[in-house]
């Protein structure tokens, strides 16, 4: 091959490249983000704020300096402007933030016999967790590897989301109670999109 061949193939594959990069940036910009979906979020002038986020199936996600933020039904332009505003105060000036679709959903077609439970906060291992139906909440709590030593145990949440109307309930668990086998709660049963929240203990607490 000659030189000019050489250079004309370099120059082709490079084109290439930037083309598909192209169209993949346009489908990231025209998709809707849904619950379930994992966002990468990076903030240029403090990258201890970068990080993976999870999208609950409320639509929404926890980012530093922002508190709880929507997500579904957004593209990933309109979640980065969200987040801008949202932290634009903790900053001398307007921080560059750049948001991308990190992992979609993962749709359930293979494995039908399971239900999605999102951990979060002070457990050992948060995230989703793919349990059986009639799971209960403390047979998910072990799969989750437990609280950290930081847990507020006497305020666990449980989030539940009501799948025909998109009401929302928040229930509040005393953990210590619990497993000691108060009342009848030891029978709560997850049911599928269930978040799981564990708070940071106060400095009493």
């Amino acid at each position: 091959m000659s030189k000019l061949g050489f250079i004309m193939k370099n120059i082709l594959i490079l084109l290439w490249g930037l083309l598909f990069a192209a169209t993949m940036s346009h489908a990231q910009g025209e998709y809707r983000v849904q619950p379930g979906d994992s966002l990468q979020i990076e903030v240029l002038e403090d990258s201890s704020l970068n990080r993976v986020v999870l999208v609950t199936p409320d639509g929404r996600f926890a980012f530093p300096f922002a508190g709880s933020l929507r997500a579904s039904g957004r593209t990933v332009d309109q979640i980065r402007r969200n987040v801008i505003a949202s932290i634009r105060d903790s900053f001398a000036s307007e921080p560059t933030v750049f948001v991308s679709v990190a992992a979609l959903r993962l749709e359930e077609e293979e494995d039908p016999a399971t239900i999605n439970v999102y951990f979060l906060g002070e457990v050992n291992t948060p995230g989703l967790r793919e349990v059986e139906p009639g799971t209960t909440f403390l047979q998910g709590l072990s799969q989750a590897g437990g609280f950290t030593s930081f847990a507020a145990t006497k305020r666990v949440q449980l989030r539940r989301t009501n799948h025909h109307n998109g009401q929302q309930t928040l229930s509040t668990i005393d953990y210590k109670a619990l497993s000691q086998g108060a009342g009848l709660s030891l029978s709560i049963v997850l049911n599928d999109g269930d978040v799981i929240l564990i708070p940071e203990r106060g400095l009493f607490e």
